[in-house]
């Protein structure tokens, strides 16, 4: 438990941090899964809009340091792949 004057508001930053975060991270998983939805639907053109609004989400999630940029970089990579599988199909 946090003694001093200065730890005790160091836990008050961090619980405001982790609920502003946990906004960040949930809205940008909720883009995720609404692609990853149109894919498994067949939706190309649904799917590519989708990853249109998802993509700036989670370049902006990892440039607040919620998620690494590599792990970033990877989710709309896969992402992309997996569309542009689903065209050639």
């Amino acid at each position: 438990m946090a003694n001093t004057k200065s730890a005790k508001k160091a836990v008050r930053k961090i619980e405001t941090r982790t609920a502003a975060n946990k906004v960040h991270r949930t809205r940008m998983r909720n883009e995720v899964r609404r692609v990853e939805e149109a894919i498994a639907a067949g939706e190309h053109d649904k799917a590519m809009a989708a990853l249109k609004q998802a993509e700036p989400l989670i370049a902006r999630t990892a440039q607040k340091g919620i998620i690494h940029p590599n792990n970033a970089a990877r989710k709309v990579s896969r992402l992309n792949t997996r569309i542009k599988a689903m065209a050639q199909a």
